[in-house]
């Protein structure tokens, strides 16, 4: 009996590259951009958003699209982590599909991580892919979800684990909606700004510590300052290890433990809050090993209680739950725990020449879960 094969040539070359732009009221940009031509001729727009945001910030450019002559719906969906879940995404395809909307429309993405996370997830299959912008509104999705592409839901076995990476057209950093969040969430966006500098630069770090105050007030020099870091040190990253093959990892830096802990408290704890006692973690891990000083495990949580982030493990988490939780993040390799350790104040530590996470024994671990 003969048999067949038949080869399918796929070999393509794809430019991901955007434009991220920092400012203020940057609403008629994003309007004169897609005019310009920013998605080429489509003229559909779904505007995906939280209920924070919706009166805010997201009904205006809703309204704005809508007298620029554009297509357009406004879809919300309840603020927080909660609601990062398949079946909001889910609601947000289903009410898009009502709408008649197909293949040839974008969505315009305004909020926080939770916003551009789940909006970019629902970008990446709908209709096998659709473009998406992003509207970042707070400090931590500036820090976080403005570079790199990462979308996702979570499950309640797992946060971030079903998901893709999909580049939006374009991010509009818009400093002036910080003016309108509460310190708690400009506090939980300065923990990954503190990590950024941890992991990279130790001049940003000691910035950070003369300028804390600065943020809280949304100082407009400040502001736009960290958010360019923020930019600058995670585009480094990205732009050479997209798709989180080797390097990227570093990005990971606190998270371990701190995404464990946030889902563990039931999203009691902001993702900040929760990635900042993650650090600690990380750098009584580095210390342990001896890449840290005592000196800058001092110098980190100073920073962290400046920031007014929590540095220890409240005592409604079940640390025995958040033990076994820690095997459900992504860098767990054939059932070993593996964290991404720092080197003093600045840098990440590297094994083997080229590994940026290090097998943990789940009894360090516990031993320091249970100390801090």
């Amino acid at each position: 009996m003969k048999m067949s094969n038949f080869k399918v040539e796929l070999k393509k070359v794809v430019d991901d590259s955007y434009e991220i732009e920092i400012g203020y009221e940057l609403e008629q940009k994003l309007i004169d951009d897609l005019k310009a031509g920013l998605v080429g001729k489509i003229s559909k727009f779904v505007v995906v958003t939280d209920s924070n945001v919706k009166e805010l910030y997201a009904d205006k450019i809703y309204k704005m699209l809508e007298e620029a002559g554009y297509k357009t719906d406004l879809i919300s969906f309840p603020a927080g982590e909660l609601s990062k879940t398949r079946a909001t995404k889910e609601y947000v395809e289903d009410t898009m599909l009502a709408k008649g909307y197909r293949r040839d429309c974008c969505i315009i993405a305004v909020g926080g991580g939770v916003v551009t996370d789940l909006a970019g997830f629902v970008a990446g299959t709908y209709g096998r892919g659709i473009p998406f912008i992003n509207y970042a509104t707070t400090l931590l999705a500036a820090a976080d979800a403005s570079v790199g592409g990462k979308t996702a839901v979570d499950t309640p076995l797992a946060t971030n684990l079903i998901g893709l990476f999909n580049q939006p057209q374009k991010v509009y950093l818009d400093i002036a909606t910080w003016k309108t969040l509460p310190q708690r969430q400009l506090s939980s966006g300065l923990a990954e700004t503190i990590k950024h500098a941890c992991l990279a630069d130790r001049e940003f770090f000691d910035y950070l510590s003369e300028h804390i105050e600065d943020v809280f007030a949304v100082k407009d020099e400040v502001c736009r300052h960290i958010a360019e870091k923020n930019c600058e040190i995670k585009y480094q990253v990205v732009m050479k290890d997209e798709r989180e093959s080797g390097l990227r990892e570093v990005l990971n830096l606190g998270h371990t433990v701190g995404r464990a802990i946030e889902t563990v408290s039931d999203y009691k704890l902001l993702h900040g809050e929760a990635v900042a006692i993650g650090l600690v973690a990380e750098v009584k891990m580095a210390e342990h090993f001896g890449y840290c000083t005592a000196e800058d495990e001092a110098a980190m949580v100073a920073m962290l209680k400046q920031a007014d982030l929590p540095t220890e493990i409240p005592d409604y988490i079940d640390r025995d739950a958040l033990v076994k939780k820690l095997y459900t993040d992504k860098k767990v390799r054939d059932g070993h725990l593996r964290f991404v350790l720092q080197h003093g104040i600045g840098a990440i530590e590297v094994f083997d020449g080229d590994q940026y996470a290090k097998a943990i024994p789940e009894s360090l671990a516990r031993e320091i879960i249970m100390e801090i």
